[in-house]
């Protein structure tokens, strides 16, 4: 829903500027003013007053800048903890996602309520089929008592008519772990330990209550202080900055607001892939009764904690954000390395022991986006042109089923008469269903591809640009391709010696 929610991203979008051109000013006298210049007149325009409004701004703009939210027990300043966000090696401070919880509208959760387009039929079909007796008649029209109903749902599907609705809390429905819970108050609160951080709350929530940290203050810092800043950029970024932007043009916007380099992941997901096609053949099904793909972190982490049966069955070949990493920084041992992308998740990834070596920030297109607009910067479509560094496969990683689709094409090309049995899953919950087949061996001698978001990278919390759209780009650029096969990227050969594989 968040590209319906035109309002709210017009607020973060602007939070983002804000932050980033405070940032890139060095003025931090100027964080107590930015909720007034988001929020301006003394009216409110989108909640009952401006204060509320502002207050809600002003926490978002903590989020951006990495702070955690202030507690209410006590007045305190927008400023708390601020020398903390002045550190440019600062990481994420747990917990990454986070509920605004004035701002939460306490939404129903999990009910059934008839609406007025009950006709008060002679049938009752919903008083038939309740097996609790929940439903009855008044004033010729179905009631239904909320303590006895169980929330089976089964009058909803009897009634002719549609006219009993299922209200449900769209954070929570949004959630393919089932981490959103309510607090004492009705408000949304999230369980951190089943939260695997895709985003897809923040993304879904009509409010605006929920968002995660930024690192974008941390990184305009290490640009300001003239280091070497390298950006390795996902292959969903096609598309995100308007359909005739190509990877010199990003470059270009890119270097001129501070960035040395820009380098595609789109060569690690080559990577990627050459060691998946490997691992399958090797143990699918000798050792394993499948195997699932690696590259998505939210993915990843879900199937290995709710089925720590199938733990084993998840490759444990490093995503293409750190072996591109890698890559960089073998040549830029110094470097400050940024991953752009679309995904919440990789923040959470980046923040684990075994990856801040490779990875120093982790930031969005969202977050880009105010970046490039704070330094007056527009990607302008010049050249659609792409590096000749990736290949087709590598690049359809931002897409559902783009992954197992470029191990399955190069294990044929290598083992010709190999089949590949190929299911793919996007969304946590389809992706929690395919994990229950498996465990009851449906999937046997399959390769399974899990993606957190539905569609894909392309429809990531970060991204700007509807899914379909930017799929639509993504594949075009697969098709154009110059190279087509992840063997044929000229760092076929950078394999790197995993010696610290457990990325849990």
């Amino acid at each position: 829903m968040k590209y319906e929610y035109k309002t709210l991203a017009s607020i973060r979008h602007k939070v983002f500027t804000a932050v980033s051109k405070m940032a890139f000013e060095d003025n931090l006298k100027e964080m107590g003013n930015i909720p007034y210049e988001i929020i301006t007149g003394d009216v409110g325009k989108y909640r009952e007053s401006t204060f509320l409004e502002r207050a809600i701004v002003s926490e978002r703009i903590r989020l951006a800048m990495g702070l955690n939210l202030r507690l209410n027990d006590k007045s305190r300043a927008i400023t708390e903890g601020l020398e903390e966000a002045t550190k440019p090696s600062k990481y994420y401070e747990p917990p990454l996602v986070n509920i605004i919880k004035f701002a939460c509208n306490s939404c129903p959760t999990n009910s059934y309520e008839v609406t007025n387009m009950c006709r008060g039929c002679l049938a009752h079909p919903c008083v038939e089929v309740c097996p609790k007796g929940a439903v009855s008649i008044a004033n010729g029209k179905s009631v239904i008592d909320q303590e006895k109903c169980i929330k089976c749902g089964l009058c909803a599907k009897a009634c002719p008519y549609s006219a009993i609705i299922k209200h449900e809390r769209p954070c929570a429905k949004a959630c393919g772990v089932d981490a959103i819970y309510t607090d004492e108050y009705g408000r949304a609160s999230i369980d951190y330990d089943k939260c695997v951080s895709c985003g897809m709350c923040l993304v879904n929530c009509p409010f605006g209550a929920i968002s995660d940290k930024s690192q974008i203050f941390q990184l305009i810092q290490a640009i300001n202080q003239k280091k070497e800043v390298i950006a390795i950029v996902a292959p969903s970024y096609v598309g995100q900055f308007g359909r005739n932007v190509g990877f010199n043009d990003f470059k270009k916007a890119m270097v001129t607001i501070g960035f040395k380099d820009v380098v595609e992941v789109a060569i690690g997901a080559d990577i990627c892939t050459i060691e998946e096609a490997n691992d399958f053949i090797e143990n699918v099904p000798e050792k394993l009764s499948f195997m699932g793909t690696s590259c998505c972190p939210a993915w990843s982490v879900m199937a290995k904690n709710l089925y720590p049966q199938l733990a084993q069955n998840i490759s444990m070949t490093l995503t293409p954000m750190v072996f591109a990493a890698r890559f960089v920084r073998e040549k830029h041992k110094d470097a400050k390395i940024v991953f752009v992308g679309p995904c919440s998740a990789k923040k959470l990834e980046a923040s684990r022991k075994s990856v801040k070596s490779e990875v120093d920030f982790v930031i969005t297109y969202e977050e880009l986006s105010g970046m490039l607009e704070a330094k007056e910067v527009g990607i302008i479509g010049t050249d659609m042109s792409l590096s000749n560094e990736a290949t087709g496969s590598g690049r359809g990683f931002a897409v559902a089923g783009g992954v197992a689709k470029a191990v399955a094409d190069l294990i044929t090309k290598e083992h010709p008469g190999r089949e590949v049995k190929i299911k793919a899953a996007n969304g946590l919950r389809e992706c929690r269903e395919m994990c229950n087949d498996a465990a009851k061996g449906k999937y046997d001698g399959y390769l399974l591809e899990g993606m957190a978001c539905p569609g894909g990278c392309v429809a990531g919390a970060g991204c700007i640009v509807k899914p379909n759209i930017a799929g639509g780009q993504v594949k075009q650029a697969t098709k154009n391709s110059e190279l087509k096969i992840s063997d044929e990227s000229k760092y076929a050969d950078k394999i790197y010696l995993l010696d610290e594989k457990n990325l849990e």
